[in-house]
């Protein structure tokens, strides 16, 4: 999943949390995603902590697009 997203982001130059949720969901399955405190749906930690060791930080999360991009 996390280098799933990883290429995405690197290919596309972004990718935006409900594409990443609905991939998740189709090809992983639901125990992957969670409804968070704000009613949205999120992927479990472990998938981000695995998305965070990945990138190095070389991808930043746009909190107000609900996307992550390549920076």
């Amino acid at each position: 999943m996390a280098e799933w997203m990883v290429e995405t982001i690197r290919d596309r130059g972004m990718l935006r949390q409900e594409e990443a949720i609905a991939h998740v969901r189709a090809v992983y399955g639901e125990a992957y995603v969670f409804v968070n405190e704000a009613g949205n749906a999120s992927l479990e930690k472990e998938v981000k902590k695995a998305f965070r060791k990945l990138h190095r930080g070389r991808i930043a999360w746009d909190r107000d697009g609900f996307f992550w991009a390549w920076t």
